[in-house]
Formats: C-alpha cells, structure tokens, sequence
C-alpha cells in the first residue's frame, strides 16, 4: 500500500506523536495541539503531517485553509463529542489471547449485539460480565452493531461519523480491546460491524478535508462515499486502514460489512477484493484467521467467490431472503418486501438454494432478480431476528410479542439447523419481549425533526396501530435495554436453544456444508425434509410449519428418532409411537431429527 497511515500516532518510546491528515486541496493545514498552533508540511498524495513532542490525553484538532479546528477524521477518540477536538491515545493492554487461532466461518454460532442496549450499564464491560453465559449458550461470534463514535450518546451506530473512534459512552478504545481479550479467553470471536456506504449527517466534517464524496452516485443517506472518482485512491486507503487498525491492532476477528450493495466502485480493482486482500495479508501475518461478512441485498455470488472465480472473495453474506421466506409462510405477513414471499416452495428455495431468487420475476422489485449459486452453504448467514428485522418494525416488536412458545421454538431449530451459519439476535434465546426500536441522539432540533418525520411517513400505513415512537426519545431507549428475564413469559425456550446449538456444533452431519451432501424436499403442503449427509453420521430433519399434527410415511423406518422440539417428553413419545419407525408422527410447529 503505497499512501500512509494517518491519524494521531503515538510513540511511547519517544514520547511523540506523528500527526498525519489527508486533505489534497488545502494550501495551508495546521494542528492546534493544547492551544498552539503548529503548521504540517505536505507529503505526496495529498497528505500533511507533523511530529510533536505530545503524549495521551492531550487535545488537538485540524486548521484547514485557517478554518477550525475540526477533530480528526482518524481520530481513536472523542470524550467531549463529535464536534469537539480529538484526543491523543496510546491504545495498550496487556494481551493474554496469545494461544487464540480465530474462528473459521464453518464454526460460527453469531450473536448479534447492541452494546448501549445489551446490558443496564450500556458499556462493553457490560458485556463482558455475559460472556460466560454465551460461551455457556455455545455461542461463538459475537457480532457488536457498529461502535463508532456518533453525536449524543444513544443510536443504532450506523450514524457514526468518525470511523476509527470508539464510542467514548461505551469504555473507547481500551474498553474494546480489554472485551476483545476476554471474548477470545471464552472462546469467543469479535465480528465488528462497519459502515462503508454512508457516514451519519451531524458531525461529519471529512468533505471539508477532501473529496471524500461523490456527486457520481447517490445513495439513500446522500451522497455517496468516493470510492471510484477523482482522488479516490486516499479515501480508499483512509477505509481499507481503518479495517487494519481493527483486525490487526485491535485484534478484532472478523468486520460485517454494512449494506456492500450501496457501496458504488466501478474500479478494475472493486474496494472489496481490495479488502480481501488486505485481510489475507493480516491473516499470513498474524497467523489468526480473520473474517470478512457482507449484508449484500443482491443475490450475486461474485462478492463471496474467490479471486480465482473472478469474485471479490468476502467469506460469508448476509441472506435475508431466508428470513424473509421463513417469516412470510409463518405468520402470514405480505406488506413489503414480504410480498414476494409466502408458499413452501420459498421455504424450500431458502434452505435448499440460498438464494430465493435465482432469476425468476420479483414482484416487490418489479423485475428479474437473482442468479443460482454453487458456493457451501457456510457461505450464508442466516436468522429469523436481528436489529433490521425488529428495529425497522414501527415499534420494534420481536417475535415473542406475537408467536406461541411452541412457534417460537420451531423458528429457533428452523435457524439453527438450517445448512447456513446462524445468527441469533440479543434476547432471541430466551424469548425477550421488550422492544428494539429506532434511537437516536441527535443535538440539530432540525435534523432531529427531519428523522422524526421521516418515521412517521415510513410507517403511514399503519393506521390505528398508535403513534410512532419518537427515536430522539431517552424513553424510547431505555424501553429497549434487555430485561434478562431469562425465567419469564417463554419457559424452556433457552435450553432449547442450548441443546440445538449443542447438537448442530457437535454433529458431523450438521457441519458438512458442501451442496451435494444436503437434500430438501417437502413431504405435504406444511412439511419440509431436510437430509445432511457425512461420512460418519447420516440425519433427517422433519420440519412442520403447521398447526395440526400429522403422520407421515418415513423414507428410512430404520432411522432412529433422536431430537423432538416439541412440548411432549421423550418417554411420552416412546410410550405412544414405540416400533413405529414406519411413521413420522409431528406435533404441530415442531422438528422431529431421526438418524439413519
């Protein structure tokens, strides 16, 4: 990589810092350190940089052309805000992971976080004092919503404005590495969300440094990041140092990639197989495997295929279609997007094909859509809840304000054993009622207005559900914090959880992810087969989407029955079904493994 990096570095050696900035159309750049300002000399690129004798603690920010200052874009920490200057840090800890490896793809079991909600103290020691309880679920990734600095001290993250920053609310840089060490002590990867496709509206200052934007493209937040213009070589290494900084300083296992589908590069050398590179090269480095994840709305195998494919080589995507069709056929839902959704045969495509949409004509997008894919299932991430799934509802309601235990539990084994990596949403496993809404911070009463405005048309046509909640609400925050009622409304919906986990992780079958070794077919209108194949351990899954029990004819009559998510107890079935093997007896909304 041939541009620098930039930021605020400090030495603790030497006692200084090099301070270096981007900003290609500056005549003058000067650093305002404790109240004195120092001029930057010009380097190649468009780059300014100093060294000053200026150690943690201290705060500086930019002069640009005289204007400022303004905090620095690569700034590692903002304790007053977004507007005020940027602090010096040395980011240290003293490291105890040194056995750990990372976590392939193929391993994962996601559990998607929300740092400021997870826990009453909103911090990531918060979430330190749960991991044993996730390593005790079996989880093995968590996945933090974004965490870079954002105005305010409440939002979703995806408003953040200064990439390279911590929130400070959340315990900032040390706070991060001390979570990163602990989750790797409990067999835990971090996966941290990142945003690529947009930078939040208030406190965003980078287009006065440079063209970090563009006119070219637009995107549903503005304008959209220059990725692909003009002087686009200097954003670029600004983003692929800011994944570095993360997977290699900060020893982060692995970045999901907000909406990839938003980012515009019509480069011969695409921002994301840039990326993957870097991040094989830091994997060779640091000899830890290091993850790349996309939520990708196009169902485009190009971004999750290798290099040698012509593909862009990111390990996994997110696949909302699987939710989608899951969703759709169990509650009957048709409203947006869900009407492109609602047989079985969805259902099917879902588990069988990953992509729903191969090529076949899309009603909600009003044209074709799609293209098959060949690629192992583990290249797939899917879930029945998460931040989008819940938040984007008008008032966040989860699965559990409106399904069964029964329901909820089914929808529990759909994820889990389905051929696809799973995601859990925080809450999910033990049947949180408390909703996820839309939160924000935000200090412009006019932007603040405009989001509030914005809700409200979003959600129009809901008439005579109630008033939006109002996101720049603290009480619409706190209404969102977990209860960790883990013995309430949903009893036994955690040890269920448990057990699928316990089984998909522990299983041969379930951790065989090649497309030829896994069969789906549907058995009546309301059950779905579902048959994975090893070497060594050979499973059916029986899956009934349905209120009734039924009775079906069993392909394998010497298969033995061995997992039952549904309310009777094994020996209840044992007493009624005993040498019916012939059969294969489903209560309703339940999944029935038999091994063969």
């Amino acid at each position: 990589m041939t541009h620098p990096v930039v930021g605020a570095i400090y030495d603790p050696e030497s006692r200084t810092t090099v301070f270096r900035v981007w900003a290609p159309f500056a005549a003058e750049v000067s650093l305002v350190l404790d109240n004195k300002r120092r001029d930057l000399r010009k380097e190649k690129y468009g780059y300014w940089m100093t060294e000053e004798n200026a150690g943690p603690g201290m705060r500086y920010g930019y002069l640009i052309d005289g204007k400022g200052p303004y905090p620095d874009p690569a700034s590692l920490a903002q304790p007053d805000g977004v507007h005020q200057l940027s602090q010096v840090v040395h980011a240290e800890l003293d490291w105890s992971d040194q056995e750990w490896k990372g976590v392939d793809a193929a391993d994962l079991i996601l559990y998607e976080i929300h740092t400021g909600t997870f826990s009453e103290e909103g911090t990531f020691e918060g979430i330190i004092q749960r991991l044993p309880y996730l390593q005790a679920l079996g989880i093995t990734g968590i996945e933090l919503m974004p965490v870079a600095q954002f105005p305010g001290n409440r939002n979703w993250g995806y408003d953040g404005v200064l990439p390279y920053c911590i929130h400070h609310d959340y315990g900032g840089i040390n706070g991060f590495l001390r979570l990163v060490n602990e989750a790797h002590h409990h067999g835990i990867a971090v996966i941290l969300d990142v945003v690529y496709n947009h930078l939040g509206p208030e406190g965003n200052y980078l287009e006065l440094f440079g063209p970090y934007f563009t006119d070219k493209y637009r995107t549903n937040w503005g304008k959209a990041i220059n990725f692909d213009d003009r002087w686009c070589d200097g954003v670029r290494n600004f983003f692929i140092r800011q994944a570095r900084y993360f997977l290699e300083t900060c020893r982060v296992d692995g970045l999901r990639l907000d909406a990839v589908h938003a980012i515009h590069d019509e480069s011969a050398l695409h921002l994301m197989r840039a990326l993957s590179a870097e991040v094989k090269a830091i994997e060779k480095e640091t000899g830890r495997r290091k993850l790349l994840i996309g939520e990708i709305d196009l169902n485009d195998p190009r971004y999750i295929s290798e290099e040698q494919r012509g593909g862009y080589g990111l390990d996994a995507q997110w696949m909302d279609e699987f939710h989608h069709a899951v969703r759709a056929y169990v509650t009957g839902e048709r409203d947006g997007y869900y009407e492109d959704f609602g047989e079985l045969d969805h259902v099917v495509r879902a588990f069988r094909d990953s992509y729903v949409y191969t090529g076949q004509y899309s009603i909600h997008r009003k044209r074709n859509f799609g293209v098959p894919v060949d690629l192992p299932y583990d290249r797939f991430v899917v879930f029945m809840q998460n931040h989008d799934q819940i938040g984007n509802r008008l008032f966040g309601d989860r699965l559990s304000s409106r399904l069964t235990q029964a329901q909820l539990k089914f929808l529990a084994a759909v994820t889990i054993l389905s051929p696809h990596i799973p995601l859990i949403f925080m809450g999910e496993e033990y049947g949180e009622r408390r909703p996820f809404q839309y939160f924000i911070s935000h200090t412009d009463e006019q932007l603040v207005e405009a989001v509030r405005k914005g809700r409200r048309e979003e959600f129009s046509y809901f008439t005579g559900e109630g008033d939006t909640p109002d996101p720049q609400s603290e009480k619409t925050f706190l209404a969102c914090k977990l209860s960790w009622d883990t013995d309430g409304h949903h009893t036994g919906l955690l040890e269920l959880y448990r057990s699928l986990i316990h089984f998909r992780r522990h299983r041969p079958a379930m951790k065989n992810y090649d497309r030829n070794h896994v069969r789906v077919w549907p058995v009546h209108d309301k059950v779905l087969a579902v048959e994975r194949i090893h070497p060594e351990d050979h499973l059916v899954m029986f899956f009934n989407f349905g209120h009734n029990a039924g009775v079906y004819p069993n392909f394998y009559p010497r298969a033995k029955r061995i997992f039952d998510t549904s309310s009777l107890v094994p020996d209840e079935y044992d007493q009624v079904w005993r040498n019916q093997n012939q059969y294969v007896h489903l209560a309703p909304w339940s999944v029935t493994i038999y091994e063969i």
